[in-house]
């Protein structure tokens, strides 16, 4: 029996998140014995404490890639969310150290301010007719002047205890088992209706059995990841952010309107304009979504690093347009979910991290992250069969 390439594409494009879990588990088991200590009893890699910090480090990103997955579907691109995280984050701890506000008035600021660039960036895309790319390349720049002049170029510090829970806190052990069960039950819940959407319009579905043995595996991986936490201090804030966020996702992308207008967007701009929809007020929405991304972003680095830093994000914008590469979205527009961009954002995690622990030079780290990008759009090319 051989292996063809029509194989390999149905494989990529049918199990893209079980193949990109399986290179998870292959990169913990690669550093996980590299990283085994007998004196210190057994593997540094393996353990609650580096997974809490693991999965709190992808949590910024994993914010950014869950709304960039949008913006790219849509067919566009959004390179100034690093910036953008830096200022919102700055004007966070300004807030928060200089004029004392309470975490509730800080927080409903920055969230309005990160929707409100948000939603003029779109204006400008979508109404101005103004490339996305020019738009947010000038927006980096901006943004990030702005918040050099915003902090005059030296840390804000120190942040206060309220606003450092955000970034810093864990949830008690019975609120992260509760986490759990509501995060199972949305699945279950999800993967129900869509079992039944599909079957009503006569599409394809797996067998019931196979069904259930997915969700098992799913409830199983849960139970383990929150038992593993739990084990440390708890479910960090920042993941329970981020969990909320994909739950919210999840049902935008495939359970409202809106989601399948931004599908239809980018699979065929001019088909969806001519069938009544308002594609500009799409594309301007989906880039409001990246704007209060931005500012959740900018107040979990804010309370992380318990001050507003002015190098805060850089960089940042890459490594969330990498995660929904590597997590599947196309880079043609039209394909990509949220969950495949959070794996994403792990695997990216679990570089640095690995990488960090075995002392790997910063250079090393960026040639291999970029030949992970790479071989992510091949990918991505090949499950589409649009090789040459």
């Amino acid at each position: 029996m051989t292996f063809t390439s029509k194989d390999l594409r149905t494989f990529l494009s049918t199990y893209k998140i079980v193949a990109l879990l399986l290179i998870i588990a292959v990169i913990w088991t690669f550093f996980g014995v590299l990283t085994y200590d007998a004196d210190l009893g057994g593997s540094q890699f393996l353990t609650a404490r580096n997974f809490s910090n693991l999965l709190r480090q992808m949590a910024i990103t994993g914010m950014l890639a869950s709304a960039m997955v949008f913006i790219i579907v849509a067919g566009e691109i959004d390179l100034s969310v690093g910036s953008l995280l830096g200022l919102l984050g700055g004007i966070a701890a300004v807030l928060d150290v200089m004029f004392h506000w309470p975490l509730a008035g800080t927080v409903a600021v920055v969230i309005l301010l990160g929707i409100t660039i948000g939603t003029f960036v779109g204006w400008l895309t979508a109404y101005q007719g103004i490339p996305s790319f020019i738009v947010t390349l000038g927006g980096m720049l901006v943004f990030r002047g702005a918040v050099l002049g915003l902090t005059g170029g030296i840390t804000v510090a120190p942040a206060s205890e309220e606003l450092k829970y955000i970034g810093q806190g864990y949830l008690p052990g019975m609120m992260g088992n509760g986490l759990a069960v509501a995060l199972f039950a949305l699945l279950v819940v999800l993967a129900l209706r869509t079992r039944a959407g599909r079957q009503k319009h006569g599409l394809p579905v797996s067998s019931m059995p196979m069904e259930i043995a997915r969700l098992v595996a799913i409830g199983g991986v849960i139970l383990g990841f929150v038992l593993t936490l739990n084990s440390y201090q708890g479910v960090p804030v920042p993941v329970l952010i981020l969990l909320i966020v994909l739950g919210i996702f999840t049902i935008i992308g495939n359970q409202t309107v809106f989601g399948r207008r931004i599908y239809a967007v980018g699979s065929n701009l001019e088909a969806t304009r001519l069938s009544g929809v308002d594609v500009n007020l799409v594309k301007v929405m989906v880039f409001a979504l990246m704007g209060l991304m931005c500012a959740l972003a900018g107040l979990t680095t804010t309370a992380r690093l318990a001050a507003g830093t002015p190098s805060a994000g850089s960089g940042a914008e890459l490594d969330a347009i990498a995660s929904c590469f590597i997590g599947g979205t196309s880079m043609r527009g039209g394909i990509g979910t949220v969950i495949g961009a959070l794996v994403g954002a792990l695997i990216m995690a679990s570089l640095d991290n690995g990488m960090s622990m075995l002392g790997v030079e910063t250079f090393w780290q960026q040639i291999v992250k970029g030949l992970i990008l790479v071989l992510a759009v091949w990918m991505d090319i090949v499950s589409s069969g649009n090789t040459r």
